[in-house]
């Protein structure tokens, strides 16, 4: 143990136990067996990574550590003795938890936890899907398909080759831990041999090489409720990826996403939606036809004097409230259109029309802005004051 476990970490020496777990955590997800197949260099980081934590996290043996350096464990000081070179015993006493905690959790419902057989749950998934507007309003199902680690068909998941099994772990005897005398302290650690499984494989599936699991692309059916917002998640238990010597599988969250629509906004089970209409139909009072998302027209009256920005329910006529037989309704904003590209003996009736209402009942027929420039008047005459 002549390198220091510090540096071994890349911490100082004052570093907290928070600081040291967060170093850990990183470089035995860069070093880890799973993430680095047949390197050699990477699987002895790891072993170190591990002995060094494994020391490090110990209070106690963080302080004779610090005290007698690497002697602390050779006997020569008692208390710690007997524990050979802890760079040299397996990937160490290290909880693989920690490891697996970080590096496949994530906030799905949970990441890869090993049972004391070597058993792991699959990890979750997470896969983002695209809807209309109309698929949320009527309900749809959509064909996905995601890649995904599965259950190798070959080993059935057990990562032994066919007609053959895995065997009880010489070292531990099965237990997946094994105890080591130092000094006072017994001293239990995680098997090197078997990783914690408590057996090992001696001839290893071909396909899929010892893993138990392979690569694939799964098709799978999704049933989206009519009603679901923009943002929401659908869990498919145990869709997610297989799990490890028998774990089970991890679970599949769909995310929806709503696409914007041409026509309408919508604010919950709610529905928005700008109607134009023409200046006479505002002046005159009438019915317009408006879209619905359920795909019909309704009918919309309008009353006379009506302003842009004015708006009117049409009730029910929104999305459906999920696990519920209610909907939302449907708000009318409506947008006065001014009648562009006029003829010259169209101005001239515009004229007229002008004349006629700004006389002496234009307050009448204008209130909003015949009050608006009373109100100016009045100001302008207050700044001359």
């Amino acid at each position: 143990m002549s390198e220091d476990l510090y540096k071994v970490l890349g911490v100082d020496r004052n570093a907290d136990a928070a600081e040291i777990k967060k170093a850990y955590r990183k470089l035995a997800m860069k070093y880890h067996p799973d993430q680095n197949k047949d390197n050699k260099e990477a699987e002895q980081k790891f072993k170190e990574v591990n002995a060094a934590y494994d020391i490090l996290k110990d209070d106690e043996k963080r302080a004779a550590y610090n005290q007698y350096g690497s002697s602390a464990f050779d006997g020569s000081h008692g208390g710690f003795g007997g524990g050979g070179n802890p760079f040299g015993g397996g990937f160490g006493g290290a909880d693989f938890s920690d490891i697996f905690e970080n590096m496949f959790g994530g906030g799905f419902g949970g990441g890869q936890q090993r049972s004391s057989n070597g058993a792991m749950r699959g990890n979750d998934l997470q896969y983002a899907t695209e809807i209309t507007l109309e698929d949320a309003y009527k309900g749809t199902e959509k064909t996905i398909k995601i890649p995904i680690q599965d259950t190798c068909d070959s080993c059935k998941g057990s990562g032994a080759e066919e007609g053959t099994s895995s065997e009880e772990c010489s070292t531990c005897q099965g237990a997946g831990r094994v105890r080591a005398q130092q000094g006072f302290f017994t001293i239990e650690r995680t098997c090197g041999t078997c990783a914690g499984a408590g057996t090992v494989i001696k001839k290893p599936c071909k396909k899929c090489g010892g893993a138990g699991r392979i690569r694939r692309e799964k098709t799978l059916k999704i049933n989206i409720p009519k009603g679901i917002d923009n943002g929401r998640r659908i869990r498919l238990t145990g869709e997610g990826e297989a799990g490890v010597r028998g774990g089970p599988a991890g679970d599949l969250y769909v995310l929806i996403t709503v696409k914007p629509h041409d026509f309408f906004r919508r604010d919950g089970a709610n529905l928005h939606c700008r109607v134009p209409i023409t200046m006479t139909t505002a002046a005159l009072g009438g019915e317009v036809e408006v879209p619905t998302i359920s795909g019909s027209r309704g009918k919309l009256k309008i009353p006379s004097g009506t302003q842009t920005g004015q708006q009117m329910r049409m009730r029910e006529k929104g999305m459906p409230v999920m696990q519920s037989g209610s909907y939302g309704d449907m708000y009318i904003e409506i947008f006065v259109e001014t009648p562009v590209n006029l003829s010259s003996k169209q101005k001239e009736v515009f004229k007229n029309l002008d004349n006629d209402l700004s006389g002496k009942s234009g307050k009448k027929h204008s209130p909003e802005s015949s009050g608006f420039f009373d109100r100016m008047k009045d100001l302008w005459a207050d700044l001359k004051d």
